[in-house]
């Protein structure tokens, strides 16, 4: 499965979207355009992105450009999981 598939559908079940993830485009905008992706959710993506992709996500590794899209997410991904 590609690795934006497996982001939008971890998006879409962690912040309870309802199928909304499924209009995204690398360029949606999501840290400050989704209200539903706040500081704890985003804690709880990054668990998602951990235990459903095998993925080791540090402290770190992290900051706002991260979550800036869907792009920047699906690209740090990437880059996590080689």
């Amino acid at each position: 499965m590609q690795i934006e598939t497996q982001v939008l559908r971890l998006l879409d079940e962690v912040l309870s979207l309802d199928g909304r993830s499924a209009t995204f485009t690398r360029q949606t905008p999501l840290l400050g355009a989704i209200p539903e992706l706040d500081s704890m959710a985003v804690v709880s993506l990054i668990s998602a992105l951990e235990e459903n992709l095998g993925m080791i996500v540090d402290d770190d590794d992290i900051d706002g450009e991260t979550f800036a899209t869907v792009g920047t997410l699906c690209d740090f991904v990437a880059a996590r999981m080689g």
